[in-house]
């Protein structure tokens, strides 16, 4: 099992606004998103996401945070799209198993207009597990389990694979019939239908908004909602459904942006989430494989049945995340200043935080040693040998197949080893270093100073004025969007954009990408590199990233044909866009607009595209704390479309995404702000 480590004792519209539940927690209205309607419940020992999808392939799930647990259910293919409707809220519900083990969930009634539902599967396990049963269609033999029929009710109840307290989904059919294996409607065409779920997943304890976020948090009662779900003392969720638990890159992004909205307490749960997570040599974990699926690690690897929480380090851009985003809260911001030297002494598991920090700060400057003695592309930080993906655009085709990613390589890395020597020289770390650690805290400046002088310029492309537009016209006649607006904007000037990625023989993929925001956030370019960020944000599609659905990830205009293709509206990192890199950008440009170096032009540039950033983000503020969503153009605009609601989709967006609620964080420039000018 690739970079597998086991750590002991680590224990399409906004979302509805939240109707109190008796005694506290929230209960969501149901809130529709493409084909998925979704509603929240988290009250006392109970969380839960439910998630029921229309059309042509109906399914419901219930996600739970506890364990990343989940119970779902398939049904067989229909000819004709079929809606369900959810008319109440979801109820909290606690109770036990036959063996007196507490069982807590939900309870809800929903309604479908269908003439007849075949039940296709139940699975009840990890919610890795129902990921993949809806991806691949497949699920391990020992975790299904058949139903148990009496009359119109259907129950699914098994223990955990290790004997642990497990899951139990039980379908009543209040309209209609239950006949074999299928459900037929009742005289009025509908089914109605009864669900409990259930986990014995041991509960997370949530954090109450009080708790969470500080007067400064924007009012949006959607990402609260969402925030609200994802955010627990144990750790912050990276999304539900899909994803009901830790996320190392997830948590540090998420921190860093919401950073100035969030009280002292959840800013340090995130940051504890991940030191104690580290690897031996100090890499942070991507994801944690528990509960069940931990379960199935361990028997894969010939390890019985333990549930011992297994930690992924395949990602190459987590471990630069956190020095820079610890700096941000430890020397940037004057509460958290006050509290570091408290912060880092904690102990767990008999290592401090400042001892396990110190660990990744040696692991930063070990990667980082090749390029700082030898400047070649080669130096560089790779993808891991046999993976596809390393950062955050971690589909298979998110870097067009790329090796060397330029966020990582130009931004993460001149980034961490610059937070980690001033946090070496505020002091903090001494405590914590060894004195082996003198000479390599000695030579973070110098290792940075020579990432920062030579890997952007590695990723530097112009593309001659006659090229680009002969590429812009035709790429926009495919993609069916107007060329004259990106065909202005581009003008009679070359092109000049950094290449998403570096193949595996030093090329650039030529992608142009949103990664600038990276740099706007975590660097001090130069005017030049701001230059090329700033024309990259606002210039029209397909000369750059924005439309009237927002920024753009992707942009493929200057590939080949067949990597356009990959990079469409239907690719997760495609010509989509993601929620939180528009607030990443917006980010980086207000920090950027607060120095006064920087040439008038620049700063022009800089606020012509802040404005350009916020327009887009404004005409999609219901979709805000979405993960992603997609565009098709018709009438004469761009309409946003919730991702993985077409059929070709390559997956499905989350409701609830822990990196989507950053707004929570940032406002938009009143008219006349102070700007670099």
């Amino acid at each position: 099992m690739t970079a597998r480590h086991i750590l002991a004792g680590v224990g399409l519209l906004a979302l509805a606004i939240p109707a109190l539940a008796a005694g506290g927690g929230m209960r969501t209205a149901a809130h529709r998103e493409g084909l998925n309607l979704n509603s929240f419940v988290q009250q006392g020992p109970v969380a839960a996401h439910v998630v029921l999808r229309s059309g042509n392939d109906p399914r419901l799930i219930v996600a739970f945070p506890a364990g990343n647990s989940g119970v779902g259910l398939w049904f067989a293919h229909l000819p004709q799209g079929a809606e369900w409707s959810l008319p109440v809220a979801p109820s909290p519900v606690s109770t036990v198993d036959a063996k007196g083990r507490a069982l807590h969930g939900v309870r809800f009634s929903a309604t479908i207009r269908a003439r007849r539902l075949d039940v296709k599967q139940a699975v009840l396990s990890s919610v890795r597990v129902l990921r993949d049963y809806q991806g691949l269609g497949t699920a391990p033999a020992e975790v299904l389990t058949k139903a148990r029929v009496q009359g119109n009710q259907l129950d699914w109840v098994r223990d955990r694979l290790d004997g642990a307290a497990g899951y139990r989904l039980t379908v009543t059919v209040q309209r209609g019939i239950v006949k074999g294996g299928h459900i037929e409607a009742g005289s009025d065409g509908t089914i109605a239908l009864g669900v409990t779920a259930l986990t014995g997943e041991v509960p997370l304890t949530p954090y109450r908004q009080a708790d969470l976020l500080t007067r400064a948090a924007a009012s949006d009662p959607g990402a609260r909602t969402a925030l609200n779900f994802l955010s627990y003392h144990e750790k912050l969720m990276a999304g539900s459904w899909r994803f009901n638990t830790y996320f190392g890159r997830d948590t540090l992004m998420s921190v860093r942006l919401l950073m100035p909205a969030l009280q002292p307490q959840a800013v340090e749960t995130g940051l504890r989430s991940v030191l104690v997570r580290l690897s031996p040599d100090g890499n942070v974990a991507h994801e944690e494989d528990i509960g069940e699926f931990a379960i199935l690690d361990h028997m894969k690897a010939g390890e019985g049945k333990s549930s011992a929480p297994v930690y992924n380090y395949n990602m190459i851009d987590s471990p630069f995340l956190l020095a820079p985003v610890a700096s941000a809260w430890m020397l940037d911001d004057p509460r958290g200043r006050a509290r570091a030297g408290q912060f880092l002494a904690q102990q767990i598991d008999g290592t401090t935080l400042g001892a396990a920090l110190m660990r990744n700060i040696r692991f930063v400057a070990g990667e980082a040693a090749a390029f700082g003695a030898a400047p070649r592309w080669n130096n560089l930080i790779a993808l891991k040998p046999g993976m596809d993906a390393g950062e955050w655009r971690d589909s298979n085709q998110g870097l067009g197949g790329g090796r060397y990613p330029y966020d990582v390589n130009a931004v993460l890395v001149p980034a961490a080893l610059d937070a980690a020597d001033a946090l070496a020289r505020a002091g903090l770390l001494k405590p914590y270093m060894r004195a082996e650690d003198a000479a390599l805290m000695a030579d973070l400046r110098r290792t940075a100073t020579v990432w920062r002088a030579n890997a952007p310029a590695l990723f530097l492309q112009s593309v001659d004025a006659t090229e680009a537009r002969k590429a812009i016209t035709a790429y926009a006649a495919k993609m069916g969007v107007p060329a004259a607006p990106a065909l202005a904007a581009a003008g009679n000037a070359p092109t000049r954009y950094h290449a998403i990625a570096l193949d595996a023989d030093g090329k650039p993929v030529p992608i142009v990408n949103s990664d600038e925001g990276f740099a706007l956030l975590f660097a001090q370019p130069d005017a030049r590199q701001l230059d090329i960020a700033a024309e990259t944000i606002e210039r029209p599609f397909p000369a750059g990233l924005m439309t009237g659905a927002g920024m753009l990830v992707a942009n493929p205009v200057f590939a080949a044909a067949a990597q356009q293709g990959r990079f469409g509206p239907d690719a997760y990192h495609g010509t989509v866009i993601w929620s939180w890199h528009q607030a990443l950008a917006a980010a980086g440009l207000a920090r950027q607009l607060e120095r006064r170096d920087l040439p008038a032009d620049t700063c022009r540039r800089l606020l012509s595209a802040r404005d350009a950033l916020w327009r887009g983000i404004e005409a999609t503020r219901a979709v805000q704390s979405s993960e992603l969503w997609s565009w098709r153009y018709a009438d004469g605009g761009y309409r946003v479309m919730a991702f993985g609601a077409g059929a070709g989709d390559a997956d499905e967006s989350n409701a609830a995404q822990l990196w989507s609620t950053v707004f929570l964080a940032l406002k938009r420039p009143a008219p006349g702000a102070p700007s670099c000018r």
